[in-house]
């Protein structure tokens, strides 16, 4: 089954530096079903991300790419994935990203 993969940043996305390298163990990632991803795609579309760097702004996630999410879009990111039970180890990764005003990375498919 395909993957998404998300994990807490402990350091903010620099400007002038892309974030195109797979690295789940730094990021210390969680696997999250495609199957999951899917519904809840569509709603993501308003909630600002950057994708793969920080002057690449873009609305919802980079679904075969790296999306870079900032602690301004918690709250809507939140907001959606709390609608899916599946989505509860996401949910609950965001909102300690929130809590600790934490970037967040996503790796797509």
């Amino acid at each position: 089954m395909a993957k998404h993969e998300f994990g807490l940043m402990q350091d903010a996305p620099r400007q002038g530096v892309r974030y195109d390298a797979y690295e789940p163990q730094k990021y210390a990632c969680i696997s999250v079903d495609d199957e999951d991803i899917d519904p809840i795609l569509a709603e993501l579309e308003t909630v600002d991300f950057c994708w793969h760097t920080l002057s690449v702004r873009g609305k919802g996630l980079a679904y075969c790419g790296i999306t870079l999410i900032p602690p301004s879009s918690m709250d809507a990111m939140i907001r959606v994935v709390g609608k899916n039970p599946n989505l509860a180890l996401l949910k609950a990764l965001l909102e300690t990203a929130r809590s600790r005003n934490k970037w967040v990375i996503h790796y797509g498919l």
